[in-house]
């Protein structure tokens, strides 16, 4: 019987996973950051937000917003992975002795 909460997954199941996630999340930015920003500023300028084109806010701010909330995704994702294969890394307060 296995006593580990977390069974371990393979090297290449593991690095299947990352590729996987690594290659949405790129696809996710090169959409909103080249695709949404500057192939389709124009169209959607006819929308506002805020008082500003959407197409303007998109290649100011929002493209920046939504890299931000991918690098997040990235890391909450990736550590849970890391538990999933048993590879995740340990804190020093973890690693201190105890008295």
């Amino acid at each position: 019987m296995n006593d580990d909460p977390s069974p371990e997954i393979d090297r290449v199941t593991y690095w299947k996973k990352v590729r996987r996630r690594s290659l949405l999340l790129l696809s996710i930015w090169f959409f909103v950051g080249f695709v949404l920003s500057i192939f389709l500023a124009e169209p959607l300028n006819a929308f506002s937000l805020g008082g500003m084109p959407f197409g303007f806010w998109m290649a100011q701010q929002g493209s920046i917003f939504v890299f931000i909330g991918l690098i997040l995704a990235y890391v909450l994702t990736m550590q849970r992975l890391d538990r999933e294969a048993g590879v995740q890394e340990v804190s020093e307060e973890d690693n201190s002795p105890t008295p």
